[in-house]
């Protein structure tokens, strides 16, 4: 009789060099027997560079990709990673409120390169609707 592996859902960014965002989250999972499922919030182009362009998706998209999984798959915990405006942030941390998994909450500022993934105008909600909400 096996056992079917927690569930775990990242809340975060699309790195396309693989390095970082959802696609580390997700490689992350797999080596420790998660099975990992994602919300992209945001796709980015970026390499061992640097960061070439950002691309923020709708918060409707968030909630949808967020309920499509938590609603029908469950969860054990959820991981935020990139949110990079004060509306992902909010939209993000209502969905936590309304889930009763534990939470993970990786505010992701900037990118291993400096380049900024966080607008400064969203730093007063990570601090006052995010953070709050980490277990």
């Amino acid at each position: 009789m096996s056992t079917a592996p927690p569930l775990c859902l990242t809340v975060a960014g699309s790195d396309s060099g693989g390095g970082a965002g959802i696609q580390a989250d997700l490689k992350t999972m797999l080596a420790l027997g998660v099975h990992g499922m994602s919300v992209v919030t945001a796709v980015t182009a970026q390499n061992s560079l640097g960061v070439r362009g950002v691309w923020e998706l709708p918060a409707e998209a968030v909630t949808a990709q967020y309920r499509a999984v938590v609603d029908d798959i469950g969860v054990r915990a959820v991981k935020t990673g990139m949110l990079s405006s004060a509306g992902l942030v909010e939209t993000v941390a209502a969905l936590l409120a309304d889930t009763r998994a534990p939470a993970v909450v990786d505010p992701v500022g900037v990118s291993k390169h400096g380049d900024a993934l966080l607008a400064a105008s969203a730093l007063d909600a990570v601090r006052k609707e995010l953070l709050p909400r980490a277990t």
